[in-house]
């Protein structure tokens, strides 16, 4: 009678240049010379190979899931699933465990280790989760020192990843790519003239200009120009994993390195201020100013709750918390009608009745202040002389400090009103420049002639929130704008 072999599936994984008796067809002749050895039968497709790969995530191995999925078929392809070493299978315990509880369970499938002796009893359990363990601690003590070397190496300014837009790498150091450099100059040179992240995009797009990637530009893509110091002459690099766009994240480390900056310090740092304010102003995941339906997205909020109002038809805003059970009232208006009011409170607040314009009107206080300073002068000039009058020996010692007691008194007193002439003048210039960008705002927000985008953000950056209270019929607008303290 002849005896009828077992099926295996072998499965082989290289995470990099290994040793030679871990190379793919070092496992592959080990392998097959195990189940030649052994009664198994390893099909020509039962081999499963992962090359370059790590072994500390399951998800990131095609050819493992691959067999995984095999397994599962409802076929019993396999009666056993070879491997050269368990850490071959998975570096992490909880794959490990994960996975062999599947295939045993429901596929009735065993992981052997052909270089691992373990039994099949109980004391093989304990055995074969130690030498996991093991695999995982190499694994992870692998990672750390890895890690270290990486960081050591960006901490003297070493390049290890791949060059950003606008450079090209030469015997391990960044050089600028003539044409990408000139774009990056002319996004940053847009960007500090006031254009969004989606604007410059939609323009670069226009010209025909492609990323690294040879993909058309996207928002984030600008972003990440913007906000990379490499243009600066510095590297980024974040031990702790990828930064994303969490361009402030504490891991990330900065320093000077060797290679040409393509953009000069104070145009960086420029750029940074207004893309950090522009974070505060509209917040992570706030749409592009072209893409928003009118002027008052965004800026209208529910007096009751603090949730936005937002449009729920062509012309109609209401509350989005009341949608999501978080008010107690629609809030329910007609946009028209807010813009209107929104408008109205605008004229009032630089009309001839406003406080503010009346505070324009007070007088200036010129004479006063000129007066003043020439006192001030007049009352230096006489301490300067009783000082050379006692140096001359015209004054006694007790008449100088007297006299200049008195002096100094009167210069303290003058210094303090000039201030306060000063501070009202500055607060006139203050006001002055707030009715101004009100009275244009206004304009603006009227004009037939001035698209969307602008009227958007000309809006969001002279107000910071207006509520909108339905009970009472009442709007409350918060400026930007700081006002000086009511005398």
């Amino acid at each position: 009678m002849r005896e009828t072999k077992l099926r295996a599936a072998a499965y082989i994984r290289v995470s990099t240049e290994e040793q030679t008796e871990y190379s793919p067809d070092a496992q592959k002749k080990a392998l097959i010379r195990y189940a030649e050895e052994n009664g198994y039968l390893i099909p020509e497709s039962g081999f499963y190979i992962d090359e370059g790969i790590s072994g500390r995530t399951a998800e990131k191995r095609p050819a493992f899931m691959r067999m995984i999925a095999q397994a599962k078929s409802g076929d019993h392809p396999y009666d056993v699933i070879l491997v050269h070493k368990f850490d071959r299978f998975a570096r992490s315990r909880e794959d490990s465990v994960v996975f062999k509880s599947l295939l045993k369970r429901e596929c009735g499938i065993r992981v052997i280790s052909i270089t691992e002796s373990v039994e099949d009893d109980k004391f093989s359990l304990i055995l074969e989760a130690m030498l996991e363990a093991m695999a995982e601690y190499y694994s992870l003590n692998l990672a750390d020192e890895v890690k270290k070397g990486m960081t050591e190496k960006h901490l003297r300014g070493g390049l290890q990843s791949s060059p950003a837009f606008g450079y090209q790498v030469s015997d391990h150091i960044l050089v600028p790519v003539a044409s990408e450099a000139e774009t990056v100059r002319q996004i940053f040179a847009m960007f500090n003239e006031g254009c969004g992240y989606y604007q410059i995009a939609c323009r670069l797009n226009r010209l025909g200009i492609k990323t690294r990637h040879g993909n058309p530009f996207e928002s984030r893509a600008v972003e990440y120009i913007i906000r990379n110091p490499v243009y600066i002459g510095m590297l980024r690099w974040n031990p702790s994993g990828r930064t994303g766009r969490d361009y402030v994240n504490e891991n990330i480390i900065a320093v000077n390195a060797a290679h040409e900056p393509i953009i000069d310090k104070q145009t960086w740092e420029r750029a940074q201020l207004r893309a950090i304010n522009l974070k505060i102003r509209y917040g992570k995941n706030a749409k592009p100013a072209i893409m928003s339906k009118d002027w008052l997205t965004g800026l209208i909020r529910c007096a009751e709750c603090g949730n936005a109002i937002v449009f729920s038809g062509k012309n109609k805003m209401r509350c989005s918390g009341y949608a999501r059970a978080k008010c107690r009232f629609t809030q329910s208006v007609d946009a028209e009608k807010l813009r209107e009011a929104v408008l109205s409170r605008l004229r009032l607040d630089t009309a001839e009745s406003s406080p503010v314009y009346h505070r324009l009107l007070e007088p200036a206080h010129t004479n006063e202040a000129a007066g003043l300073k020439k006192q001030y002068r007049l009352t230096m000039k006489k301490i300067e002389r009783l000082r050379e009058a006692y140096l001359n020996g015209a004054e006694t010692e007790g008449d100088y400090k007297k006299a200049k007691s008195v002096l100094m008194a009167q210069r303290d007193l003058l210094a303090v009103e000039l201030d306060k002439m000063n501070a009202c003048q500055t607060d006139r210039q203050l006001l002055l420049c707030i009715t101004r960008a009100l009275n244009d705002l206004t304009s603006i927000l009227t004009s037939s002639y001035i698209i969307p985008e602008k009227k958007y953000e000309a809006a969001h950056k002279v107000i910071d929130r207006i509520l909108w209270d339905k009970s009472e019929n009442t709007l409350k607008i918060f400026y930007r704008l700081l006002l000086p303290p009511m005398n």
